[in-house]
């Protein structure tokens, strides 16, 4: 359905993703403004000039913020072609456009990165016409807690600014809008050889752009069998020789398990159908369209000529590449809605796509609380049955999961060869029970628990947000890291060690020549609070702290805090309040620096409260103001020149 004014009519969302949240946000505006009547692309911060912004009705933006405040990967390029000193004060004159937010309230600097770019927008000449709106994954009902009311006012608001022709109404939502892309079976002899499923995770060979094919050479659990939690020290081994730093990740793309395929082939009616050749075609609307002219793909790389070599087939799609025990978001029902013959389904179905805030509630009743997946979801609504050609355009992609990496300094190298990198994780194996009494598990914590040493996988080495300066690393620091949240300050821990070793060498070598030495580091203490509820069952990586504090390479001492280990529950934060004089001298007195990391949840938040307490002990009530204040505005002032960093998930 067009009208007329489609040419005058375009708008245009670019989102800023890490994880994939912001992309599934703005895929579900693009929807909402095609029902509109828009000409709508969709696609990445990155792929669009900003110079090209002007030419469409509208635009939307949709950035989540990582790290310290900055934007995801896919729209850095974009954000630093906005702050070219050159671009005059009516660059981006005639831009309409709104935002809209994803962040994390734990975060210091929550929303930090949309919050940016609409003061840049500002200040070039684009007018906001509509007010942007903010999400906070600690809302308790997380994303659509905050973007259904915006998205419904910001429709309400389009229909009057962008008023339709006369006798041209909004497709309705009970409408289908067609796919972009769909699945067509190869015709015989287009492709080359016969494809044999894979049995087995043990080689990963998808052709993911910008990976690194990883070997996995440990996955050793280090919490006893009958601990409540399964943790995993996870080493993995490169042939090439990478460079990487403390606070980096690993992004690892898991893969699905076979039996979970099996399922949902079956359920499908798609079992004749699995393994036979097929390929991504624009669907029947955009048949006429050029190639520059078509959205991108559901997984761009598999339409590349390149890609295309390798007989794909529904059975692979599947288990590598689509991710079926997603929690659904409010979109998936909406468009399997439509796939439903049995009337009452699709009623329970369109449910849960309504705005209201009494089915937004039942929504997360039913999806978020107990983590229940999209397979799931399809077995309870059994009348639905998608088309194959559909699949990707209903079932989300397979996402990299991101992992702080437990290594720094000897630790990166391979043992025994002179060529390579190491990369080492601590990785809480996601598993536990739920309100409905159903045993959950994350879907690549899974896929790794299963991985036998010698397996490969595909992984994204990506940089971190806590980017510690040299200065940082080998001067006065705190370290605090309950659980699995130790292992990025490991890895500081391990680079200091290596950074002050090469210095020692370097000027005994030095010495030895009679000659002085340039070394002028500035070396401090640092001070490792470790959290955990036992110290016989999760004190992960004691042995290597002892060394290095009867070593004495680094000044080291560790503070910590198991909560079950006694009958009152002691936590980081206890630790610092006990501690008072340590953490003034190293963070106050010696202008240190803190490095946070962990659960996202309430921890950051009280370990910061602490600090201030403790800073507060060094301020004075004067005409300044009152102690409390001065405390607060010292660790406020931390963070604006990097001197506290929180990296939590």
């Amino acid at each position: 359905m067009t009208t007329e004014s489609d040419e005058s009519r375009t708008a245009l969302i670019l989102y800023g993703s890490e994880t994939g949240n912001a992309q599934e946000v703005a895929e579900e505006l693009g929807r909402t403004a095609e029902r509109l009547h828009f000409v709508t692309h969709v696609g990445e911060c990155d792929s669009i000039k900003a110079e090209s912004l002007p030419s469409y009705s509208l635009v939307i933006f949709v950035v989540s913020t990582t790290g310290q405040g900055d934007f995801p990967l896919n729209g850095r390029a974009f954000w630093k072609s906005l702050l070219l000193k050159r671009l005059s004060a009516d660059f981006l004159s005639g831009v309409n456009y709104t935002q809209f937010g994803l962040g994390d309230s734990s975060y210091p600097k929550f929303n930090w990165a949309a919050r940016k770019l609409h003061k840049r927008l500002s200040q070039l000449g684009a007018n906001e016409i509509y007010p942007g709106g903010e999400a906070d994954q600690q809302h308790p009902e997380g994303l659509e807690g905050t973007f259904l009311p915006w998205a419904t006012e910001l429709r309400k608001f389009l229909l009057e600014k962008y008023p339709l022709p006369s006798g041209v109404q909004p497709i309705p939502d009970d409408v289908h809008l067609p796919p972009k892309w769909i699945l067509e079976e190869v015709r015989a002899g287009s492709s080359s050889g016969t494809y044999i499923p894979a049995t087995s995770f043990e080689v990963d060979s998808r052709p993911i752009p910008d990976t690194l094919t990883a070997t996995l050479t440990l996955n050793k659990r280090v919490t006893p069998e009958n601990h409540w939690q399964d943790v995993r020290h996870i080493c993995l081994t490169t042939p090439e020789t990478v460079s990487y730093s403390p606070g980096d990740m690993i992004s690892i793309t898991p893969r699905n398990f076979s039996i979970d395929v099996d399922i949902l082939l079956k359920l499908m009616d798609w079992t004749e159908v699995a393994d036979k050749p097929v390929s991504f075609v624009p669907g029947t609307a955009l048949r006429n369209k050029t190639l520059d002219e078509l959205p991108p793909a559901p997984i761009p790389y598999l339409v590349s000529s390149k890609a295309a070599s390798s007989p794909l087939t529904l059975r692979i799609l599947l288990t590598d590449y689509l991710d079926i025990r997603a929690i659904p978001r409010r979109s998936f029902f909406a468009n399997v809605a439509h796939y439903s013959t049995d009337e009452m389904h699709k009623e329970r179905l369109l449910e849960f796509t309504n705005p209201d805030p009494e089915f937004v509630d039942d929504l997360w009743d039913y999806t978020t609380r107990p983590r229940r997946s999209i397979l799931e979801v399809l077995q309870e609504f059994d009348s639905v049955k998608i088309p194959w050609q559909h699949a990707a355009s209903v079932l989300p992609v397979l996402r990299g999961r991101q992992f702080s990496i437990a290594s720094g300094g000897e630790l990166k190298r391979v043992p025994g060869q002179p060529e390579g990198t190491k990369f080492e994780l601590l990785i809480a194996i996601v598993k536990y029970r739920t309100v409905i009494k159903k045993i959950r598990q994350g879907v690549c914590t899974r896929y790794l628990s299963a991985l036998e040493p010698g397996s490969t996988l595909k992984v994204h080495l990506q940089r971190g947000g806590l980017n510690p300066t040299l200065e940082q690393l080998t001067g006065p620091s705190v370290l605090v890291g309950p659980g699995t949240g130790v292992a990025p300050l490991r890895a500081m821990i391990w680079e200091k060690a290596a950074i002050i070793k090469a210095s020692n060498e370097e000027a005994a070598a030095a010495a030895a020549e009679e000659e002085d030495s340039t070394s002028n580091l500035n070396i401090g203490s640092t001070l490792l609070v470790f959290g955990g509820r036992n110290r016989a069952a999760d004190f992960f990586f004691e042995d290597e702290w002892k060394r290095f504090e009867q070593e004495g390479i680094i000044s080291l001492e560790v503070l910590t805090a198991f909560s079950r280990d006694q009958k009152e529950k002691v936590y980081v934060q206890d630790r610092i309040r006990q501690n008072v004089d340590k953490f003034l001298k190293l963070l106050y007195q010696q202008t240190g620096s803190a490095f946070i990391c962990g659960s996202s949840g309430r921890m950051p938040e009280t370990v910061r409260e602490a600090l201030v307490e403790c800073f507060e002990q060094a301020c004075s009530s004067d005409e300044d103001g009152s102690a409390r204040q001065q405390a607060e505005q010292y660790l406020v002032n931390m963070e604006k020149v990097g001197r506290y960093k929180q990296e939590t998930w």
